[in-house]
């Protein structure tokens, strides 16, 4: 007699596992789908219609021609803004990361308020206090210092992070020991050593200014409107291939920097790349050496 082999039911633990896949499948359909069809609306000769219309590439170049400066303008402000943030964002957060003090664990905190508190209010702080001077006022000067109070927590946090290892201290230490000065460590082994945290903040900064809307919103001016403020504009005033069009060319500038974080993997806390860590510590540690 030949045995019928029993039917082994799924255990629990797979049946969540699929349920986890399910839900997670739903999610990022949930968020996918709309971007998609965003993309197709600004690619079909009529949406209404859908592919079935044909598929061109008639409004993006409409959209180019009309908001072509509003691109290169946001992509001037996101410079500038890095460029502040870095030299100020890089030594606040190495002090930061360094003093133990009651005050710098205040300066810290004041530092994220701008995160905290929705663009709108920051933005009408700085109408407050500085709408005043009309030419300030009306330049591409005023959307920038908007964008560094906002993005310059994000660089500080990030270096802050790195600076904060005790192995850093350490390697400053040993080379001040050596008779290295402070210039010498900041430069030979300080900056080496926080690159991971420089690089993750210089990406969020660059990526948010783009892609800061409220804050600019409310102080831009017709000469000085960004690539989001111009996103909005389209949407309202414009047939919808227009603003899907617009989504199409805002997606093309942000979506390789959020690739770029991705495949770098350098998180806030520098613990990307432990082995070219440790071998950029060695050589740091020996040019410090050399120089004293």
């Amino acid at each position: 007699m030949q045995h019928k082999r029993a039917f082994a039911l799924p255990s629990l633990r797979a049946w969540l596992a699929a349920g986890q896949w399910l839900v997670t499948l739903l999610l990022c359909a949930f968020l996918i789908v709309p971007v998609v069809m965003s993309i197709l609306a600004g690619l079909t000769v009529n949406y209404f219609q859908g592919v079935a219309s044909g598929l061109t590439l008639r409004w993006l170049g409409e959209v180019w021609t009309q908001y072509h400066a509003s691109v290169f303008l946001s992509l001037e402000i996101a410079l500038a803004t890095l460029v502040i943030t870095l030299l100020t964002g890089v030594p606040a957060g190495y002090v930061l990361a360094r003093s133990e003090s009651r005050a710098s664990r205040i300066i810290e905190e004041f530092l994220v308020l701008p995160i905290a508190l929705p663009g709108l209010a920051s933005a009408l702080a700085l109408l407050v206090v500085y709408g005043g001077f009309t030419m300030f006022r009306t330049s591409v000067a005023f959307i920038v210092v908007g964008h560094v109070v906002f993005t310059l927590p994000f660089m500080v946090r990030a270096v802050a992070a790195v600076c904060a290892s005790s192995g850093l201290r350490t390697l400053e230490e040993g080379a001040a020991s050596l008779g290295a000065s402070f210039f010498q460590r900041f430069i030979t082994i300080v900056l080496p050593n926080v690159r991971p945290g420089i690089v993750a903040g210089a990406l969020a900064v660059v990526t948010l200014s783009i892609g800061e809307f409220n804050l600019t919103w409310m102080l831009h001016t017709p000469e000085t409107k960004t690539l989001p403020v111009g996103l909005a504009d389209t949407y309202a005033s414009l047939r919808i291939e227009i603003g899907s069009a617009y989504t199409i060319l805002f997606f093309i500038m942000t979506m390789p920097l959020l690739v770029a974080m991705q495949w770098l993997g350098v998180d806030a806390t520098g613990q990307r790349n432990t082995r070219q860590k440790k071998t950029r510590v060695i050589d740091t540690t020996s040019s410090a050496e050399n120089q004293s």
